[in-house]
């Protein structure tokens, strides 16, 4: 499985009460685990700066990554930005393989 890394920037509209952010969450979970079952959440931060949270997760491929991202949107009244993330000994690998 791939690695991906998604920061996410909610609207001020996702968040007009407190407990929205726990509410919100949890319907996103929930529609990510019935939707997406092959993906595998690594860990979840609330950041400073211009985005909100930054998620790592796994997926089996792109198709099912972008699917998480447009649940989060959807879901989420948010925008996401999604990367892919290559472990440090892999891309030594890669790198090595390009002599």
């Amino acid at each position: 499985m791939a690695t991906y890394v998604m920061l996410t920037r909610l609207s001020p509209e996702a968040l007009t009460r407190p407990e929205a952010v726990k509410d919100l969450n949890k319907r996103v979970e929930d529609r990510i685990r019935k939707e997406c079952p092959g993906v595998k959440w690594v860990s979840n931060y609330a950041v400073l700066g211009p985005c909100d949270y930054l998620d790592i997760f796994e997926a089996p491929d792109a198709d099912t990554a972008t699917k998480v991202a447009l649940l989060v949107r959807s879901l989420g009244h948010a925008t996401t930005e999604t990367w892919i993330a290559t472990p440090w000994e892999r891309f030594l690998s890669l790198a090595e393989s390009l002599k």
